[in-house]
């Protein structure tokens, strides 16, 4: 005789069973969850998966241990973000140092061509911004990230080989097109290794280095104007700025692919007891670390939320003046 309808909605994957809490689970089994969650419970993500290969086995996790664990993810993670963040601010705004040192007039720059420049980074940076957003949720995350790191640098080099207008919108465009993925992908990266009440420090100390980024590129670009006004190079003062920053950044992208992992379950810097560990404590955020399914539902409840409507003025409010 063929399940009915209810015995299916019934049914739990048995090792997704194993990791469920126990009231959750009996919840499942009475038909009490909801139907768009319940017809997701066998769609679990990574972490739930690998708390189901313990066979139910507490974890304890106490405040030496959460402390020792904090310190490890801050010294392997936000140094490198904080530099990378930096970068992202310093490669679309070094169009700037250029304009000062002779780009206008070498590539021909007339009426509003450099303000158009100015705009073709945010073109390529909005167009790009949605379906970036799909693959840091579809694609591995730090291996994605350190791809958009590694080709902005490659991209805002070749701005040296640039000879005319239509070379510099073209740069413009996809250094913009790359540069989408780094504030979602760092909000994501954030959101996975910290609790709430870590977040809003760490976000802060990483979106900081945006100022530390404009004390730096001004430094670099006055030594490099100076530097070629004393001893005349072969190429000028501007195409050795963004040969300097793009090769720069694309050398930190490596560095990122190599210390940022994807999640907490492929972390080199953590042993295997260590990497569980650290999804344990970010259980209480209540979310997992890397579900690549879109769910519909969740969707109506970020949009019913009256926070994700504060987030979205503040955006809008914050990026006036930029």
């Amino acid at each position: 005789m063929a399940d009915s309808p209810d015995a299916e909605k019934r049914s739990i994957d048995p090792e997704v069973e194993k990791a469920l809490p126990a009231p959750l689970a009996d919840a499942i089994r009475r038909g009490s969850v909801p139907e768009d969650i319940l017809k997701h419970s066998h769609d679990a993500d990574e972490a739930l998966k690998a708390f189901a290969s313990h066979d139910g086995q507490v974890l304890q996790l106490d405040e030496a241990t959460n402390k020792r664990l904090l310190r490890k993810i801050d010294w392997n993670l936000m140094p490198i973000m904080c530099v990378v963040y930096g970068l992202n601010y310093l490669d679309k705004t070094s169009i700037s140092y250029a304009s000062v040192m002779g780009i206008k007039k070498d590539i021909g720059l007339v009426g509003d061509n450099y303000q158009w420049l100015g705009s073709m980074f945010y073109f390529g940076y909005i167009a790009w911004e949605y379906p970036t957003n799909r693959l840091l949720q579809r694609l591995p995350l730090g291996k994605y990230s350190s791809f958009n790191v590694i080709m902005w640098g490659a991209t805002l080099a070749c701005f040296a080989a640039v000879s005319n207008f239509a070379g510099a919108v073209a740069v413009r465009f996809f250094l913009g097109v790359f540069e989408a993925a780094v504030t979602p992908g760092f909000a994501l990266l954030t959101s996975q290794w910290y609790t709430k009440a870590e977040q809003g420090t760490r976000v802060g100390i990483w979106f900081s280095f945006n100022g530390w980024a404009q004390i730096f590129g001004g430094l670099v670009a006055y030594a490099i104007s100076k530097g070629t006004t004393q001893h005349p190079a072969s190429l000028a003062g501007w195409k050795i700025v963004f040969l300097f920053i793009g090769l720069l950044t694309s050398t930190i992208g490596v560095i990122f692919f190599v210390v940022v992992p994807d999640s907490q379950l492929n972390a080199r810097w953590l042993s295997k007891g260590d990497r569980i560990l650290a999804i344990e404590r970010v259980r209480i955020n209540q979310q997992g670390i890397g579900n690549k399914h879109f769910k519909m539902y969740q969707l109506r409840e970020a949009l019913i939320d009256p926070l994700t409507w504060a987030f979205v003025f503040y955006a809008l409010v914050a990026d006036i003046p930029n």
